[in-house]
This record gives structure tokens, sequence and C-alpha cells, in this order.
């Protein structure tokens, strides 16, 4: 062996047992960026320090934490740079009565008129990103009311107060002031977009300025009626739960509904009164699998949450901890297993309302998981194609054929459309994002990118929320849709979620999420739940579209193989891979692809370039994670919040 290939061992060997070594002192907490919350009575943790401070105010007045959830979900719904009132909603909920783990989804649905034949004849590939068109019908009120009648104690008028309050004016923070000088071109194509956000009319800038007190009236008063439908049902002496559903009622039945179908219709859009009025929020079982004795839990296939049990399931396959944390084989494995079971992903979620029936038995059986984990190889797999999981769940396989044609496809290259929207399998193109050279056949030096923010699609909408109390609630939230730039229906002050674009027109896609009227479309949105003991234990979620469960898996890896703190774990450097298929816009695939932290090690850089990876770089690459943990033997709560964003919470 030559001294410089000794060396490199001797590096790797140390850089593992350094690792191994900070894994096993993780209790002794390590400074971290930003410190770590810790609280006895409650935490309430969300994308925004003022929407934080809602549900502080709730937990203050007594409310538990699905109250306080509520009431920060309308917050970050009025601020809204990650979401507004139009978007989705969906909950994961431990309940300390019951035992058991609740799931909530309240996704919109696309509306009457929504066919692929309908976005074909606008000569559109899929629906569109922005825009009347884009919106499917709004979940995020439905959710909250559903979710404060179920399972909360306080009065609608006492959880909205805040948003009420912040509606009738709030100091703009500079990440939505700027946002909507940013996209000042397509908000003025919508005439209340236009005349709400874009404060300063005919000025250099036009957008409200950072601290500027921003106004909502027309929200303000949308949500004044809600209480107000409230206040009249419990005057003619409806119960606390009657009362919410009066609220919810007027929103998706009244004179709200109404109003909001009129504004949609005079954009342009195709939401209509009965639309919202045969709408539904589900109360649902969730998903699960165990993961080294932890169960972990996510939403059903209408989401991608079930990616990551998927992933789980692969990974324990193997000895992750031995491999050291972001070592080039750790590294390798976690891409290799996010590539199955995204590519599972890509072909068999959709709306389990809807045939045909996903087959989420097979996906998530472990004997799956173990044939999954056999094909991994020591070089990346570009063709990485959707297994057959029906054997796994005593069936035969509907769409054999399809799956063939996709393999075709991918091992052909990168499949792109053809003018009548059909997928054609194409010669391959090297992809090359700005700034970084491709790596030849013999590369030993890793690829280098500017740091500008060409990921801001990857990671763009959605905010999430976590909440926890003494008496055992434990709530995970990631509320998303509706960002700007986003419609506003008319005098509603409500912005229109944009998820329709999560859909394909083509069967051959995705034979399972192909838009119709009615079905809600397969999104990125993924709270998540761990229980350990049969205990709850683990809240978390993120932001970031396809980066969610990819973060949230790392997140949850570094806690459970490497022994981090939560504080340590939001924070940590984390992969992420490009390999999928991009639930946005027009869903490009970029295989090979991987975004690291600029700190990765140049040995690990080059043993990754070697295995075929096209590697970048950014100084922060977690996202903004949140999180609680439950403190069993202390009788306390660990609230973490990544360094990502303007993410934090307050406790007590």
């Amino acid at each position: 062996m030559g001294s410089y290939t000794a060396m490199m061992h001797l590096q790797r060997l140390l850089l593992t047992l350094g690792l191994i070594l900070l894994a096993t002192v993780a209790g002794a907490q390590e400074r971290t960026q930003k410190p770590p919350l810790h609280a006895r009575e409650w935490l309430a943790i969300t994308g925004k320090p003022l929407a934080a401070t809602a549900g502080a105010k709730i937990f203050d007045r007594g409310g538990n934490a699905v109250d306080a959830a509520c009431a920060m979900i309308a917050a970050t719904s009025t601020m809204w740079d990650t979401l507004s009132w139009g978007g989705e909603t969906q909950a994961l909920i431990w309940h300390p009565g019951l035992k058991k783990v609740i799931a909530i989804n309240a996704l919109g649905v696309a509306p009457t008129g929504a066919t692929a034949e309908f976005f074909r004849a606008q000569g559109m590939n899929y629906p569109p990103e922005h825009g009347p068109l884009a919106a499917v019908t709004p979940g995020t009120p439905g959710g909250l009311l559903v979710m404060l009648a179920e399972y909360g104690t306080l009065s609608l008028a006492q959880v909205l107060e805040p948003a009420i309050a912040m509606a009738d004016g709030y100091p703009i923070e500079a990440e939505a002031a700027n946002a909507i000088e940013r996209d000042k071109a397509l908000l003025k194509k919508w005439r209340s977009s236009a005349r709400i956000m874009l404060t300063h009319p005919g000025e250099s800038r036009e957008a409200p300025r950072a601290g500027e007190i921003f106004r909502q009236p027309e929200l303000a008063t949308t949500l004044r009626k809600l209480v107000e439908a409230e206040k009249r049902a419990l005057a003619r002496g409806a119960t606390r739960k009657q009362a919410i559903m009066a609220a919810y009622d007027r929103f998706y039945r009244g004179d709200i509904a109404a109003d909001f179908a009129a504004g949609v219709q005079a954009e342009g859009g195709l939401i209509t009164k009965e639309d919202l009025a045969r709408w539904q929020v589900k109360i649902e079982e969730p998903r699960h699998a165990n993961y080294r004795g932890i169960d972990v839990y996510k939403l059903d296939s209408w989401v991608q949450g079930p990616v990551m049990l998927q992933a789980l399931n692969i990974l324990e396959q193997f000895d992750l901890a031995s491999m050291g944390y972001n070592s080039a084989r750790y590294l390798h494995t976690l891409y290799q297993a996010m590539n199955l079971s995204f590519a599972d992903r890509d072909f068999y979620y959709g709306d389990p309302a809807f045939p045909p029936a996903e087959p989420i038995a097979g996906l998530l059986s472990k004997d799956y998981a173990k044939v999954r984990a056999a094909t991994i190889g020591p070089r990346n797999d570009p063709y990485a194609a959707p297994g057959d999981p029906y054997p796994y769940q005593g069936a035969t396989n509907p769409y054999a054929e399809l799956l063939r044609e996709r393999a075709v496809a991918l091992r052909s290259g990168k499949a792109t459309r053809s003018n009548d929207g059909n997928v054609t399998p194409t010669e391959p193109k090297p992809y090359t994002p700005s700034g970084v050279v491709p790596p030849s056949a013999n590369a030993t030096t890793p690829l280098s990118t500017n740091n500008a923010d060409e990921h801001e699609p990857f990671y763009r909408g959605t905010t999430s929320v976590v909440t926890a109390d003494k008496n055992g609630w434990l709530v995970a939230v990631t509320p998303s849709g509706g960002w700007i730039p986003a419609v506003i229906a008319g005098n509603t002050g409500i912005g229109l979620s944009q998820r329709m674009q999560s859909f394909v027109l083509d069967a051959r896609e995705n034979p399972f999420n192909v838009v119709e009227p009615g079905k809600r479309p397969r999104a990125t949105l993924t709270p998540s739940l761990a229980l350990k003991d049969g205990k709850p234990w683990l809240a978390f979620a993120v932001q970031g579209g396809d980066s969610q469960d990819q973060n949230l898996l790392q997140f949850f890896l570094n806690v459970v193989d490497f022994g981090m703190t939560p504080q340590q774990s939001v924070e940590a450097a984390n992969m992420n891979s490009f390999q999928l298929f991009d639930s946005f816009g027009e869903h490009a695939r970029m295989p090979g692809r991987m975004l690291l932290n600029d700190e990765v090690p140049s040995w690990v850089r080059r043993d990754l370039v070697q295995r075929g990876y096209k590697l970048e770089f950014k100084s922060r690459t977690a996202g903004p994670i949140n999180a609680i943990m439950i403190d069993a033997e202390h009788g306390s709560l660990w609230g973490a919040s990544g360094n990502h964003g303007e993410d934090y919470g307050i406790g007590w």
C-alpha cells in the first residue's frame, strides 16, 4: 500500500472514530448556533417568532398543545411568506387519553373541471405553478377548525385572537416583504393580490418595507366572520364543538364560500361553491414503521410521508453507526436508500380515496425493504427505478408494463415530454448547475458551486408547527400552500393554494396521481411523530418540498444512530438528493446531483465523486427543522429549531 493511500485510510479512520466519540458524548451538549429550548409545562415552536408567541399566549390562557398549534397555524397563515389561509394543513397528534397517534388530512382537492384533458388543452404538460388554475380547495381553515373542535379546549374566538390582531396590522418581517417585491410582476396580474400586497404602488419599491405595519382588513373581516358564527351558535345553545363547526359551515357553505368562489372565478379559476361544500377534513389512521425498536408515524400516501418509513426499513439493514456520521460510505448508502424510496414514491403514491389502491402494505414490508437494500452497490445508480411491492402484499402488479416502460425511460436518459404530453425517452444530457464543473471519469477533486439561491424552488413554501404540553399532548404540523406569489380570492383576503402542480397528467408517469375533480394531489408535506416503548418521544417537522423527508430522515438518524441532541441534530450538516422527480414545476430529475455542506472534508468529496456523484455545496443544508423531544427520565421537554431560517420557539 502506498504512503498516500495509507494516509488517506488513516484520515478516514480517525474521522470515523471522532464521530463515534461525538455520538457517545452528545449528552454533554456541544455548543450549537441556537441554544436548545428546555421546558417543563409546554413548548411552542414554528417558522416565525411572532407565531410562536401566539402559541405561548394560548398556553398562558390554559390551552393545550392542540389549541396552541391551531393559533400558530392561524398566525403563520396571516404572515404569508410560507403559506396563507387558502393553503393546506396536515397533522399528527398524540392523544394522551386514547394513547394513539391521530392523523389529520386537510389537503384540498382538485376542483370541478380540473382534468388532464383540460390542462392539455391549455398547452400544459402539468398543472401550472402559479395563478388561479394552480389552486386546490382551501384546507387550512377546515383543518384548524376540526383539530380545535375535536381535540382542543378553548374557543375559536380565543384561538383566533392573535391572528386577527395581526391581520389588523403587524410589523412585516424582511423575508415576506422582500418576497412581495421580488414577485410583484406576478402579483400585478391578480387584482386583489396587487391591491393588498403592493402597499406603495408606482414607487421604485412597491412592496412593504421590513418593519412596516402590514394591514389586511379583508382577511381580518373573514376571520371575524368565523368568530361571529361561533358566537351566534353558542347563543342558540350549541356546544363548544358545535359552535366551532358552525364557523366551519360558514366558511365552506355560507357567505364566505360564496365570496371565495366568486373571487376565484373572477380571476379565471375553477373552484365552485359546490367544490367547497363537498370537501371534508379526514381524521385518519397514520402509517408507521419500527426502526431499531422505535415506532415512527407518518401520514398516508396522499403525501410523501411513507417514503421516510421505506428508507428507514432499507437503512435498518445496514450498521450506519459503524460507517461514521457523514462519511462517504454513509452518505452513499443514505442516497441510495432514498433513491429507491423516492422512485417508489414517484410511481405509486396518490390519493387512497381514489382507485387504483396504492400498494402501501407492500411498500412498507420489511421483506420488500431487504430486497431493495440488496440492490445497493458501491456506486450511484442513476437508473434507480420503482420496484414491485405487490408480491409482498400477496397481489400481482396491474402496472407491470408501465413499470418496464419507466425503467427503459430512465435507462435511456432523462424522460422528457413531447408536445402531446406523452413521456418519451431521450438521450441523456449532462446536468451542469451554475458554477459547477461536471466530473470526468477520473475526477479526484470535488465540484464546487456558488451559494446563489438556485435551490429556492426546491425548498419553497410550507412552515412547520410543533407543540407539546405537560399533560402529554404532542403535535406536529406542516401547513403550506398559498405562499407568495398567491392569488387573493376577491374580497376575502385569502390567498389560493398552488398545490395542483403536484398532479401529473399522464398515467404512465404515475397511475395513482393523475388529476381529476375531487382528488387530492400527492403532496410533499410530512409531519412526524415517534414513540419509544409505546410512549410519545419525538415530534419533528420541516419545510422544503421534496427535501422534507430527506432532512427529517437525517435528523432522526442523527438522534437515534449518532446520539445527537435534538438541537445538534437540527443544525447538523445534511445531504440532499435531486435524483427524484421534483414535485413542482416541470418535475425535473437530476441523476447523481448531491447537495452537501461546505464543511464536508476533501477526502469525502473525492470518494463521492468517484462513486459517480455531482457535488455542490451550501453553508446550511439541513432545512429549518423544528422538533420537540420528551425527556421521560427528567420529566421535561427538549425543543430544537434549525439555524436555517427564522424558525424558533418559546417554552415554560
